[in-house]
């Protein structure tokens, strides 16, 4: 995904978002209001058109969410606008391990890959096993789905303790 620029309005929306009570407002308050979430910072009436256009961005890359409550819309950060934040959800106690070999004609996309794999924070084990503590296992399935790399991928999730040894106490650098 596209790095959201810095200080931008995409990057307010988001983190405001973040900043609420589980990540839910009022799509009214928001836009009315918008000091109320942005550190108390307040958009120009003439940059609502602006404020509109940056969440239906946000919408359509997956990072926020509509949803209408008791017939009122209501923003709300997605899960992958959390992952996008990097917020941290409590462990569930599973190691996902990502085992691949992804042929050489396929450089493009397996240097994709192991790009995603850093974002969502897996630790290189070997050459082509990847570990995380992060629950991205279904993110994982569906890039590994988009990209058609099925056959050379095996993602595994593990409850073994030992894991913690060896692969994340010994990479501290």
């Amino acid at each position: 995904m596209k790095r959201i620029r810095k200080g931008s309005l995409n990057e307010s929306i988001i983190s405001a978002l973040e900043k609420t009570a589980e990540g839910l407002v009022s799509f009214e308050d928001f836009v009315y209001h918008p000091y109320k979430y942005m550190g108390g910072h307040d958009i120009a009436p003439q940059r609502r058109p602006a404020l509109l256009k940056s969440i239906q961005r946000l919408r359509m890359k997956g990072l926020v969410d509509k949803e209408i409550i008791e017939g009122k819309v209501i923003l709300k950060l997605t899960s992958v606008g959390n992952d996008y934040l990097g917020i941290e959800r409590e462990w569930d106690g599973k190691y996902r391990i990502v085992i691949w070999d992804i042929p050489e004609n396929k450089r493009k996309i397996r240097d994709l890959f192991r790009r995603r794999l850093k974002e969502w924070k897996f630790i290189n084990w070997q050459r082509s096993v990847w570990v995380s503590k992060k629950n991205v296992t279904g993110k994982l399935r569906k890039l590994v789905s988009d990209l058609g790399i099925e056959k050379w991928i095996a993602i595994v999730e593990s409850e073994d303790a030992s894991l913690e040894d060896i692969i994340f106490h010994d990479r501290i650098k």
